[in-house]
């Protein structure tokens, strides 16, 4: 008997100390196909290409990708520990050269944790 009990509290002993993974967030990793665009709506509209790819052991959920105050641009995760691909954002028209707009992706795992990453580009001629 005291074996037995010897034998649980070192198995107990040793599975606290072993490393677990942790419940986390997404990573997301990004970039732009480039930092200056153009804000006209003519000939066309301008395009903003952001490559992203968001990590998760748990799965990803969904992800979004936002250009200033534009409605937000989603793809759905599908559960997949990675998603991967470009987002295609039509610059909106009206902004003078030099501003800067704010470009956010955000993912949600399916734990429900969300991660963000933001970065600009800027209105050129």
């Amino acid at each position: 008997m005291k074996r037995a009990l010897a034998a649980c509290g070192l198995w107990l002993a040793a599975s606290c100390l072993t490393e677990r993974p942790r419940p986390a967030p997404p990573r997301i990793a990004l970039s732009l196909n480039k930092t200056t665009v153009k804000s006209r709506s003519t000939p066309a509209p301008d395009t903003l290409v952001v490559n992203v790819r968001a990590e998760d052991e748990d799965g990803i959920d969904s992800v979004w990708v936002q250009l200033a105050q534009e409605p937000p641009v989603g793809a759905d995760g599908l559960l997949d520990p990675v998603l991967e691909g470009p987002f295609r954002l039509t610059v909106p028209p009206g902004f003078g050269t030099g501003t800067v707009l704010s470009v956010k992706v955000q993912a949600r795992d399916v734990v429900g944790f969300r991660s963000e990453r933001d970065t600009n580009v800027t209105v050129g001629p």
